[in-house]
């Protein structure tokens, strides 16, 4: 398992989602039905927490929906785009609104065994250190509390990854972490019972410009350290629009596949022995 697939330019990232804010709403509407189908994913669990974290929470749209499902549970929002949070800060009421963090999901600025709840919709593959921010949720998690994440997994715009392979060597898709190796770093960072599964999810575009459009329009281009440099030439794009042409359908659109990595799990008291770890028994749960 490595801990990354490239090395992330967070400052990058950082900057691209700090742009994309104002627009972010409009043009996210994958990212928002993923929180959604999560948000559905909670109806199956029995908890009632008192404190929640949720992590790379850009405009708050899946903050505010936990603040109405857990109306009595105080509410952390982390992002570590300032200007997400400056939407994220006027959600809920007045009387009740969320705690706005800026912060890094690899290093969490709380408190060990501090928080019930981490919910972290579309966040993951914005760590520059996968196998330490499961870590550092494993140390905030409570005992018997519940971390619930969405990512995307390798197959994940595929076919925009293809067509720019036949233009040039550069990398100018993201890359994202398997499945598996992410249920590696939970059981690595002492989660319990952890439980992964994938779901296909494909959107579909006129032409492969509004598709790359979109991905820039709302942060969530290739941050990759070692991706291509500089500004790609009208010329260029439309070789890689002409390459993305045999993705075609019949129906006439062209399809952005996303292979959208669910897993939860749960935070466990520990504690070595003789070299072998022991997990409490009243913090497992059963799964349904």
């Amino acid at each position: 398992m490595s801990e990354a697939p490239t090395a992330l330019d967070k400052d990058k990232a950082r900057r691209s989602f700090g742009r994309a804010a104002a627009l972010y709403d409009d043009n996210a509407a994958l990212q928002h039905e993923v929180g959604r189908r999560m948000l559905e994913r909670l109806d199956y669990i029995r908890i009632e927490p008192k404190v929640i974290l949720d992590v790379g929470c850009g405009t708050g749209v899946a903050t505010e929906a936990l603040m109405k499902r857990y109306p009595k549970a105080r509410v952390l929002a982390l992002d570590f785009a300032l200007p997400m949070l400056a939407f994220t800060r006027k959600r809920g009421r007045w009387l009740r609104r969320p705690l706005c963090i800026g912060g890094d999901l690899d290093f969490l600025p709380l408190i060990d065994q501090s928080v019930d709840l981490v919910f972290a919709n579309a966040a993951l593959q914005w760590s520059a250190r996968p196998p330490q921010a499961f870590a550092e949720i494993a140390r905030v998690l409570k005992p018997g509390g519940l971390m619930m994440f969405s990512s995307f997994g390798p197959d994940t715009l595929h076919e925009l990854r293809a067509a720019w392979a036949e233009v040039d060597g550069g990398e100018h898709v993201h890359e994202f972490v398997d499945m598996h190796d992410y249920g590696d770093m939970l059981m690595a960072a002492g989660l319990a019972d952890p439980v992964m599964d994938v779901e296909r999810m494909t959107l579909t575009y006129a032409d492969a410009m509004q598709l790359m459009h979109e991905v820039k329009i709302i942060g969530a281009g290739n941050a990759s350290r070692s991706r291509t440099r500089g500004l790609v030439g009208r010329a260029h794009l439309e070789r890689v629009c002409r390459a993305y042409e045999r993705f075609r359908r019949p129906d006439g659109r062209l399809p952005a596949s996303y292979e959208v990595v669910h897993g939860h799990a749960w935070g466990a008291s520990q504690r070595q022995v003789d070299g072998e770890t022991r997990v409490s028994l009243d913090v497992l749960r059963v799964n349904k």
